[in-house]
């Protein structure tokens, strides 16, 4: 009896058992030499998007524009940029720049002042996130800095400390470059929609917790992330508790958040801007709530004097003592805080004082590695959240250079370890960006403050800063995506479900790796194991569909015809052996469709 042809979906091997004795050849793939079977291979390995393809039939100074295109992203966008564009740019980038120049000044001891000039402007030429806002992220300079401690103290030898944060900057985006340069991209495959939906949901927990430090005007506070000891240090400190700065709190928090919702009042308006239709009128409200708040927030504590009272601000206003992490012969970048104001002025070159003698290179190299790592997960988890919730595609390969390179030239121009910073591109997600102009915004915004306007952002009340990361990153918290995660697979659902409670219990790198852990033991189990369906024919077509599922669907009188919903390899011959003679003796016995 001849067996009939069949067609599968691509990743499915299908077997047909006969019950009579039958012989059916198989066609020998045709022959290609082992050079040709390597370049197929790599190609499909490292080229999966095939980026030579444009070039095919272009004239040579057209490959020039699209060799450039594609090593500067800035240049496919920028050409069709128009102003309606811009000013939405423009809102967001200075939204985040009110929100990064208060934030920098308040981590000013350690090194937060100047990371939100120059690593954003690299990045704006070579990311292809549209929403990721660059910056310091707390998570990385506390492990950028228990890991130099150990080896010099920043209170009694600084200039070595920063000596040491440059060189160990260095050596994580030389890392983070490598790993883009050399097309392993791919390893952000494992951030699935369900690990993007639990590590959404568990950071957003995690930086909301982290605000009510402000929120209530907490002066002893731990610095640890994960939910318990954050919580402790809530309560375990109720006698500092300010009832002036949570009533300010609640207010902007309860400003914030109505306008980030005001759209929702009108269906048709937030319809129309699902569809990518005009902004609704009230759109400008929920952007530019932020801003607003900033400054209304600076004015009340500056007409008030609110910091008497209890509300603390961005820089101590009264009996602050000064602090210097360098001295002028030193020739390192100066960062101080002087009694009632902030010292204006750029941060200086830094390529000279790049440390690589023998000492401490193995301690560079290791702090680097982890806090390139942490960084890396951190921002290129951030720019894929945002761009699943835009419908976009943000290019692996790209992002890892572009985070790689920005921190290697921040390395040499006073600037220590950034990253996409997730409540940062919350706030600038939510702001209404729509291009990486927004971070050009902030930069420029940034440089402007740094040489002119520092000392007015003294007055910034840290509640307010507080309520905007809150408003910006609760409604990160996707419940109805991990319902649906749940209806369509058990096991994404677990996943998911790791990766939150790993976040917030542990710490968001820990729960991030169990996740991807998981996510990885799942794609080898089905492999080792693959599905095993038993398939039939659809009556008056030539299409076989799984019998299960398909009720109409017939078997073949005198076949079994399986599908293997996987490659077959070493790794599962033996699985597919035992699953094979469990049901070839008798072809009525039912196979298990699970």
């Amino acid at each position: 009896m001849e067996g009939e042809r069949m067609r599968r979906g691509e990743g499915q091997v299908e077997i047909g058992v006969v019950t009579s004795e039958a012989v059916h050849g198989v066609a020998e793939p045709p022959p290609q030499g082992t050079v040709d079977k390597m370049k197929v291979r790599m190609k499909e390995t490292f080229f999966p998007d095939d980026p030579f393809r444009r070039f095919e039939g272009q004239p040579l100074k057209r490959k020039w524009v699209l060799v450039a295109q594609y090593l500067f992203p800035v240049l496919d966008w920028a050409p069709s940029y128009s102003f309606s564009l811009f000013k939405s740019d423009l809102v967001s980038g200075l939204t985040i720049a009110s929100l990064a120049i208060p934030q920098a000044t308040i981590y000013l001891l350690l090194l937060f002042c100047y990371t939100s000039f120059v690593p954003p402007l690299v990045y704006s030429v070579l990311g292809s996130s549209r929403d990721l806002a660059v910056g310091p992220v707390s998570m990385a300079s506390l492990l950028m800095g228990s890991m130099l401690r150990q080896v010099a103290n920043p209170n009694t030898d600084p200039c070595l400390f920063l000596q040491l944060a440059f060189t160990a900057t260095f050596f994580a985006g030389l890392f983070q470059a490598s790993l883009g340069i050399l097309r392993l991209g791919f390893i952000i495959d494992f951030l699935s929609k369900a690990t993007l939906v639990g590590f959404m949901a568990g950071s957003a927990i995690i930086v909301s917790l982290q605000q009510l430090r402000n929120l209530l005007g907490i002066v002893h506070f731990t610095k640890k992330m994960d939910v318990v000891p954050v919580m402790s240090s809530v309560f375990h400190n109720t006698n500092e508790w300010s009832w002036q700065t949570a009533a300010m709190g609640i207010c902007f928090l309860a400003f914030l958040l109505l306008a980030r919702h005001v759209n929702l009042l009108n269906k048709r308006a937030v319809d129309d801007l699902m569809q990518g239709m005009r902004r609704p009128k009230l759109y400008w409200i929920s952007v530019g709530a932020p801003l607003a708040s900033v400054i209304v927030s600076t004015l009340v504590v500056f007409l008030l004097k609110a910091q008497n009272h209890g509300i603390s601000t961005v820089s101590p206003i009264s009996h602050v003592p000064s602090l210097s992490l360098s001295s002028p012969a030193s020739n390192l970048p100066l960062i101080t805080v002087q009694i009632g104001k902030l010292r204006c002025g750029l941060n200086r070159p830094s390529w000279d004082k790049l440390l690589f003698d023998g000492t401490h290179l193995s301690t560079t190299m290791k702090t680097g590695l982890v806090t390139g790592i942490i960084s890396l997960a951190e921002g290129i988890a951030s720019g894929r959240t945002f761009a699943s919730l835009r419908s976009y595609k943000v290019d692996g390969n790209k992002e890892m250079t572009a985070i790689g390179l920005m921190n290697i030239v921040g390395s040499c121009t006073s600037c220590y370890v950034s990253t996409g910073a997730f409540s940062r591109s919350a706030v600038n997600h939510n702001a209404g960006c729509k291009t990486a102009m927004s971070n050009v915004v902030m930069a420029t915004t940034v440089m402007v403050t740094l040489l002119l306007l520092l000392p007015l952002f003294a007055r910034t009340p840290n509640v307010v800063l507080a309520a905007i990361i809150i408003a910006a990153v609760v409604g990160l918290v996707d419940v109805p995506a991990a319902c649906n995660i749940w209806k369509l697979d058990k096991v994404d659902f677990l996943v998911c479900l790791s990766s939150f409670p790993g976040v917030v219990f542990v710490s968001v790198q820990q729960g991030l790796a169990i996740a991807i852990g998981l996510s990885t033991f799942r794609i080898l189990l089905q492999i080792t194991r693959p599905k095993m369906i038993a398939v039939g024919n659809i009556p008056g077509t030539g299409i076989y569909r799984d019998m299960h599922q398909y009720k109409e669907a017939k078997g073949v009188p005198g076949f079994l015809i399986l599908a293997i919903e996987a490659p077959i390899n070493f790794s599962n011959t033996t699985y597919l052996n035992e699953r094979h003679a469990a049901v070839t003796p008798n072809s009525d016995n039912k196979v298990d469709r699970e």
